[in-house]
């Protein structure tokens, strides 16, 4: 979160695969994750905890004697650049912060793009582990290019961790990522509570959804269904239509322009992600909507997200700070890197495969609910988007309005 956090990227920049690779040492089995150093002893590291990381990375530093110890690189690769913006303005830069905070030298560093391209993945990963990766950290867009990596990391002795989303029927070491089940459920109280204020006397909603080959969506959708179903039980709000899911903007925009065709009456909807609702609030302000009168959901805490929240088209966003997740993912790949045992306060939960049954271990973070009353306590104290940036064009009044600036 610190040098590209800007979303006003050019096109050009966000197609970049950022991609830093030098000579390795080797790499390691990631069977010997849970033993001891080669001299018996456990390597010294500060006890490192899902509640230490910081927007300075500080908490880093506790960990350099497990990557002076350890042997290999860690090499991230993201699924893409257009789902969210924040795989270029924050996951990228916040790994190699991370990494080279807790001593890593930058050659032992490699973070990629896949850019949408499953075969990209694939190639990327066989590189890496060529060129001397012993923990690989995936974020795929789909499960099946997932497994397919992490098999081949495991034939050839590499340690692979779920970074983000959880690759379903995969034999992943380890899992980092917010409690996305907790996601949805901000998403649906936050779509109530917007209900509310802002006199909606009767919701009929249409409901979209992320892309079904991605267990997060069916975890973010899992968790607002379950907090809103009682409200389309009991009759108080009307589900009038439900979309069959992506991470694609423009397609969102489609299925939310046929849904609204078909059932005019329909004055709300639920939206799992920032992305996805922003071409739909240009869509009803071009329909002549108000602000304040037509609640939609979001998540990602994007720039677009948040001016929308300020100007009144969208209820809030679900905030993931991307800086600790990433702190937590290289944490984990030193221990793995040294073949240590991650601490029970690092690893603090396990996620059920919805596939194979198994319980993964797992790094859960906890994310926020952001409004325009809480925006200037969390996204702005974290500096996750820049005050000068947030509180521009129309959403200048706005955050004079909430004391945001």
């Amino acid at each position: 979160m610190n040098l590209l956090r800007s979303s006003k990227l050019p096109v050009a920049a966000l197609a970049v695969v950022a991609s830093v690779a030098v000579a390795a040492c080797g790499s390691s089995s990631s069977s010997n994750k849970k033993s001891t150093s080669s001299s018996g002893a456990s390597t010294p590291a500060a006890n490192v905890t899902v509640a230490s990381f910081t927007n300075d990375f500080s908490a880093m530093a506790g960990l350099k004697p497990l990557a002076a110890k350890g042997k290999g690189k860690i090499a991230a690769i993201l699924p893409d650049t257009t789902s969210s913006t924040r795989y270029v303005e924050f996951d990228q830069p916040d790994l190699k912060q991370a990494a080279t905070a807790a001593g890593l030298p930058a050659s032992d560093v490699i973070v990629q793009n896949a850019l949408g391209s499953d075969q990209t993945f694939l190639t990327d990963a066989e590189s890496d582990i060529t060129g001397g990766a012993s923990v690989l950290l995936i974020d795929p867009e789909d499960s099946g290019t997932g497994v397919k990596v992490e098999n081949y990391a495991k034939q050839h002795g590499v340690a692979v961790i779920d970074y983000d989303r959880l690759t379903t029927g995969g034999p992943a070491d380890d899992y980092v990522s917010f409690n996305n089940v907790g996601v949805g459920k901000l998403i649906g109280k936050g779509f109530v509570s917007c209900v509310s204020a802002w006199g909606v006397k009767h919701p009929n909603v249409i409901m979209m959804r992320g892309d079904p080959t991605d267990n997060n969506a069916g975890q973010f959708y899992q968790g607002y269904t379950e907090i809103l179903n009682p409200y389309f039980k009991s009759g108080k709000y009307t589900l009038v239509a439900s979309t069959a899911g992506t991470w694609d903007p423009p397609t969102a925009k489609t299925e939310f322009e046929q849904a609204l065709t078909a059932h005019s009456t329909a004055n709300s909807a639920v939206i799992p992600n920032d992305e996805n609702g922003a071409p739909i609030v240009t869509y009803l302000k071009s329909r002549g909507v108000k602000p304040d009168t037509f609640p939609l959901t979001g998540q990602d805490a994007t720039l677009t997200g948040l001016q929308a929240i300020l100007t009144g088209y969208q209820c809030g966003t679900v905030y993931k700070p991307v800086y600790k997740e990433a702190q937590a993912a290289v944490a984990l790949a030193l221990y793995l890197r040294a073949s240590q045992t991650p601490s029970s306060s690092l690893l603090n939960g396990t996620t059920t495969d919805p596939k194979s049954g198994n319980k993964v271990a797992s790094v859960l973070l906890t994310p926020t609910w952001v409004t325009t009353e809480n925006m200037g306590s969390t996204i702005v104290k974290d500096k996750f988007v820049p005050e000068a940036q947030l509180c521009s064009g129309a959403a200048a009044s706005a955050c004079s309005k909430y004391g945001i600036s």
